[in-house]
């Protein structure tokens, strides 16, 4: 099982504990395994479970243990990378249709809060912070673009002025606000998406981590107490299979990030945020932060590029916070925690036919609380034989990290920690 420190979140105090589900014990035979209990993972098998699928998924620990239970629970607009990116490598047809799935996406999350009665405590509003001055006419231009090309017109370019009304600190030189992103608890999502599932059939055994795959006209997923033979086998674990597959590990690496919520600020929560919108800033090694329904901070920020995280991630999230707000010197924090999430070489997902019956989606690299849960729809689509979309994000370019499994981490940590030192210049 991957290293991983018993740290709770602030999610996890927030919430209602989830029922336990029992690892697997003995012998399953099922249509589809689902490997992750995810947003990914998750909304797969309730989309199959509900067009009568029979559906086993099987979660290395608790669900939402992973990246989908832990992130800052940002709701970007987009795919991971900006359309202008996307029209260059895919052309404009496939860029047109990679927009209106992240517009769909929303959609589907909209469908979870209010159909379903998720309660997952969505605000709207996310503003992007530039914390470089050359970078402002960047931001603006692509508001404008968006508006003329793609007829959307929820972003406002924010000026300095306009950005520090909103985001109290002198880091920063403007940017905008996308009234159509926002931010919710990622952790209650991955719960109501559970239940969901389990509501329309599909089944959950945790603490049940894939040791081995057996491949063949059917899929054997082994771990340690017992097996699930299927069909169809769905790799959903975005940065957490470690020593399980290595096309996947050859193209999703994991790293891992640090949050911390401050305690209960009351009004002094207005002398670092004046809405209630999230922030992203324009570093490569972000920052993000946004208020609490209960009037906390929470702030992430700082990567390491391990599966073990750090005895002690509360000062190494603080000196980062402080960069922003120092006035917030004395504000105690009161929950700290680290998740990993997966990356790719370009930043596009690893959305691929491995084997003609095992498929994967992962390597969101940040964006997962947006576009999981509509990849896992997608996922089941691809089951039931509706290959389009599939194919549209299989045809990404995603190249495998150089270096092989052994030398990848050490080139990673290369190249990150110079984007890093960039970000400081």
């Amino acid at each position: 099982m991957t290293a991983f420190p018993p740290a709770a979140s602030y999610y996890a105090a927030a919430n209602p504990a989830a029922p336990a589900r029992p690892p697997l014990a003995g012998d399953l035979r099922a249509d589809v395994a689902i490997v992750g209990a995810g947003f990914t993972g998750l909304s797969a098998a309730l989309h199959l479970a509900e067009r009568g699928v029979s559906v086993v998924v099987l979660e290395q620990a608790r669900v939402g243990w992973g990246a989908s239970g832990r992130n800052g629970g940002q709701v970007h607009t987009g795919q991971r990378r900006e359309q202008d990116e996307l029209e260059r490598i895919a052309g404009r047809d496939d860029a047109r249709k990679l927009w209106d799935m992240a517009e769909e996406a929303k959609g589907l999350l909209r469908d979870f809060i209010e159909r379903r009665g998720i309660d997952c405590r969505y605000e709207a509003g996310l503003i992007h912070a530039d914390h470089k001055r050359s970078y402002v006419a960047e931001t603006h231009a692509y508001a404008r673009k968006l508006a003329q090309d793609y007829g959307y017109d929820r972003i406002e370019p924010l000026d300095r002025d306009q950005l520090r009304a909103l985001v109290k600190s002198d880091n920063y030189h403007g940017g905008s606000i996308d009234h159509g992103g926002g931010h919710l608890d990622p952790l209650a999502l991955v719960f109501g998406l559970a239940h969901a599932a389990e509501a329309a059939g599909a089944r959950i055994h945790e603490n049940s981590g894939v040791r081995r795959i057996r491949h063949g006209a059917r899929v054997t997923l082994e771990t340690d107490g017992g097996t699930v033979s299927a069909d169809t086998v769905l790799i959903c674990t975005d940065g957490l299979l470690e020593g399980v597959d290595a096309t996947v590990e050859a193209h999703v690496a994991p790293i891992a990030n640090h949050i911390a919520v401050t305690a209960p600020l009351g009004e002094r929560l207005r002398e670092a945020l004046t809405s209630r919108a999230a922030v992203s800033d324009s570093r490569f090694v972000v920052y993000y932060y946004r208020p609490t329904p209960d009037g906390r901070l929470l702030f992430g920020g700082g990567e390491t590029y391990s599966t073990t995280l750090p005895a002690e991630i509360a000062p190494i999230v603080r000196r980062h916070m402080l960069k922003v707000f120092p006035q917030l010197r004395d504000v105690p924090i009161e929950h700290a925690w680290g998740g990993v999430l997966g990356i790719t070489p370009t930043r596009q997902p690893f959305v691929r036919a491995i084997r003609p019956n095992v498929l994967v989606a992962a390597g969101y690299s940040g964006q997962g609380v947006l576009l999981g849960p509509m990849f896992g729809k997608i996922l089941a689509e691809a089951v039931a034989g509706r290959l389009e979309r599939f194919d549209l994000l299989s045809r990404l370019p995603v190249p495998a990290f150089p270096g092989g499994r052994w030398l990848r981490r050490p080139l990673l940590v290369a190249a990150m920690s110079y984007y890093a030192l960039r970000d400081r210049l």
